[in-house]
């Protein structure tokens, strides 16, 4: 993937992750949107990275979502690289943590079918724009989940599945399908002080990046690398088996 000259949109793009992808694919040469929920964050983060471009927008709402591709489309039309990077993490004991389902719902539609619903959504804009792609963020929770956190950890799970077929299906149009499966990071994903023991998120998106540019489509880092490249060497073989029948 050619890191410069692209126009980028980032969602959870605010902080974590997300920021520290925005940063590099301005550093590269791309002008790159990150959308947020939280418009004092989204500001924070345009005045940590100048030039940054930012939207207010919930991906837990579809009209959100709808209402963000109208606005790219009149506003930002050679936005050629969608980033699904929004997520939440809620620690959760399933025996005790019984009643509140709306809770436990807005993870279900922030990790997972906002992205699938985003790329369904900018899957034709995509295909008119030159040198298009859209990267998924999952998570090394995607091959062994985290019992304490087995919501988020079954969306990534599912999210890695779409990427796989998305890749294959998408195959034959001009749109790279690449994902991004971060281990453990320092942020504050489902909280802060949970993630401290995780890596740091600069040497995490330098090294994800780099191999980006590079051009591999699945990349991870640290134990999340360990564990992808543990896991495809056996689904690998068994996915072509399925789907070049």
């Amino acid at each position: 993937m050619n890191l410069a000259n692209n126009t980028v949109l980032i969602t959870g793009g605010a902080s974590g992750i997300g920021l520290a992808l925005a940063e590099r694919f301005v550093k590269a040469g791309s002008q790159v949107i990150v959308v947020g929920r939280r418009e004092d964050k989204l500001r924070e983060a345009q005045a940590q990275l100048p030039g940054l471009h930012t939207r207010v927008c919930d991906v837990a709402s579809a009209a959100d979502r709808q209402a963000l591709l109208y606005w790219v489309q009149t506003e930002f039309a050679q936005v050629n690289v969608l980033v699904n990077n929004a997520g939440i993490q809620n620690r959760l004991q399933l025996a005790q943590d019984t009643e509140d389902w709306e809770a436990r719902r807005q993870e279900l539609i922030i990790n997972l079918e906002a992205p699938i619903h985003l790329t369904l959504l900018f899957i034709p804009h995509l295909q008119q724009q030159p040198n298009p792609a859209i990267i998924n963020v999952t998570s090394g929770l995607s091959f062994a989940p985290a019992a304490f956190a087995p919501i988020y950890s079954a969306t990534k799970a599912a999210l890695h599945s779409f990427t796989l077929s998305l890749r294959h299906q998408l195959a034959a149009t001009p749109i790279q399908v690449l994902e991004i499966v971060p281990p453990a990071v320092n942020t504050d994903l489902g909280g802060a002080g949970l993630h401290t023991f995780g890596v740091p998120v600069d040497a995490f998106a330098d090294s994800v990046m780099e191999r980006l540019a590079a051009g591999e489509e699945e990349v991870g880092y640290g134990t999340s690398e360990e564990i992808r490249q543990a896991v495809r060497q056996v689904t690998d073989a068994r996915f072509q088996l399925i789907n070049n029948r």
